[in-house]
């Protein structure tokens, strides 16, 4: 079992940024694949970001150059920094945990977190 605990969202104008963390516990966590998601409503779950156990990584790219994923093992945590953020930035963010396998899919993550609320204004 994993638990992961998001936080970090708010309000934030356009072009500012947040950094999310998501805690985990319960599994050895260097030896799981992280990722993050976001959803607004009405809207299908939509990958953002993903980092393997080796911390190799990958975004959308709707992200891409702007949000940076990152994990400290010692501190079983993952982080997503989001520079320059858009209004259709405005989600509900999930760090999401992979037992096995790696990729975009919601399908292929095994625990997921509450969520946290990013709102960005224009």
């Amino acid at each position: 079992q994993v638990q992961l605990v998001e936080s970090g969202g708010g309000l934030v104008q356009a072009g500012g940024s947040l950094r999310l963390s998501c805690a985990a516990s319960g599994r050895t966590f260097s030896s799981t694949a992280m990722g993050w998601f976001r959803q607004t409503p009405g809207k299908e779950r939509e990958f953002v970001s993903t980092i393997t156990w080796s911390s190799s990584t990958a975004y959308a790219d709707s992200v891409k150059g702007r949000f940076t994923i990152s994990r400290d093992n010692a501190k079983n945590t993952m982080y997503l920094q989001m520079n320059s953020l858009k209004p259709e930035d405005t989600a509900v963010y999930y760090c999401a945990a992979s037992t096995s396998r790696i990729g975009i899919l919601t399908d292929y993550y095994d625990y997921w977190g509450q969520g946290t609320q990013v709102t960005v204004s224009s």
